[in-house]
């Protein structure tokens, strides 16, 4: 299989070593010097179960980035996004990693210390020991706690410090020379607060429904699986610039289940309004109350894959379940495909498998890649 255009043109020495394009091998390049890596992708292709190994000289420069890389896997849609955000921390830690050898003059720790006594440190979470690394704390208008990390270089405040956050979107600094924390504390919460309605339209789906993936969501996530019944969900994708607005939505489930929920999305979708809270909206187009957590126990609904007899493998939820509705039981999408795979009777056609159920030897199909 070729590697896709995009990740050739970031990452021209990272090929694969599959025909599926779930293995890949090679190098990426940062401040004009590779490192080797492979990447392991599960067959469903989720990056958030991905297994990333890597040289050791690699491993030791990212040794302090790996909560943000691994927020990265769980939030970037693809690989190609995911290249890229690797390359963007790999750049600044390659920074940091050579700022230490680089003596500080005198002035950097004043003017550091000035800046943190004219912000506050109330607003400061931590500090390392060399002054180089800062997290500030901030609070967003509905009292969310949210967290900046600051790596500061050698030239501060000539160059500015680079900036890391749990955001969905791109966080970018605006600097001069002569500005200083404040500066960035305030585009901070500037941005905080340009987010306030996407975070409000998620912490009211994690609040009202039951929110099957991801487990413990990032700020940054912008997708949620919501249980709808047993075996029953909607994975939606929310704009972060635009959350009041109709997301992607994706139905799992039997087809006799989540047939009507499609037809009913489809036919109501004129009705959605930009007023209403996004929930709101997805309960009217459906015509469905979502389970709500004060009525209902997530166990009701959240079945264990008939095949593994786990609720969760590598991280996921069972994803597939028997079109019967006499049966109806779910399962993990590697799970059947490897059951179906075993089977002597089972048929393929192109990366689709067909055989029969493990419970009620109903025939159907299973996508490699779905």
């Amino acid at each position: 299989m070729a590697a896709p255009a995009a990740l050739l043109r970031h990452c021209p020495l990272l090929l694969p070593q599959d025909r599926e394009g779930t293995a890949y091998e090679g190098f990426v390049t940062a401040q004009g010097r590779d490192f080797h890596i492979r990447i392991r992708l599960p067959k469903d292709f989720q990056l958030k179960n991905a297994r990333i190994e890597c040289s050791w000289h690699l491993k030791k420069i990212l040794h302090g980035y790996r909560h943000i890389l691994k927020q990265r896997l769980h939030s970037c849609p693809d690989l190609v996004s995911f290249m890229v955000e690797l390359k963007t921390v790999l750049e600044i830690a390659l920074k940091n990693t050579q700022d230490l050898h680089i003596p500080r003059p005198p002035e950097y720790y004043s003017c550091l210390v000035r800046d943190l006594e004219i912000l506050g440190w109330n607003k400061v979470a931590y500090v390392d020991t060399g002054l180089a690394t800062i997290k500030l704390k901030a609070e967003d208008s509905c009292g969310r706690q949210h967290l900046i990390t600051l790596k500061l270089n050698a030239k501060y405040p000539t160059e500015p410090p680079d900036c890391l956050v749990d955001f969905p979107v791109q966080f970018a600094v605006s600097w001069m020379p002569q500005n200083s924390l404040i500066d960035i504390y305030n585009q901070f919460l500037a941005a905080l607060e340009s987010l306030k309605e996407f975070w409000d339209a998620m912490d009211e789906v994690d609040e009202q429904t039951w929110v099957l993936e991801p487990e413990n969501p990032a700020r940054a996530a912008t997708t949620r699986r919501i249980a709808i019944g047993a075996n029953i969900s909607v994975n939606i994708e929310v704009d972060p610039r635009h959350p009041n607005m109709l997301p992607e939505c994706y139905f799992l489930g039997a087809d006799h289940a989540v047939n009507p929920l499609r037809m009913k999305l489809n036919d109501n979708m004129h009705l959605w309004d930009p007023e209403i809270s996004l929930l709101q909206n997805l309960k009217d187009l459906l015509e469905i109350d979502f389970p709500s957590r004060a009525v209902i126990e997530k166990s009701d609904f959240a079945k264990d894959c008939g095949i593994c007899y786990a609720y969760r493998l590598d991280g996921s939820a069972p994803d597939q379940v028997c079109d019967d509705p006499r049966c109806g039981q779910p399962f993990h999408q590697t799970c059947l495909y490897e059951w179906l795979q075993g089977l002597p009777s089972s048929r393929q056609s192109f990366n689709v498998i067909f055989g029969e159920c493990p419970y009620c030897n109903k025939v159907r199909g299973s996508n490699e890649n779905e």
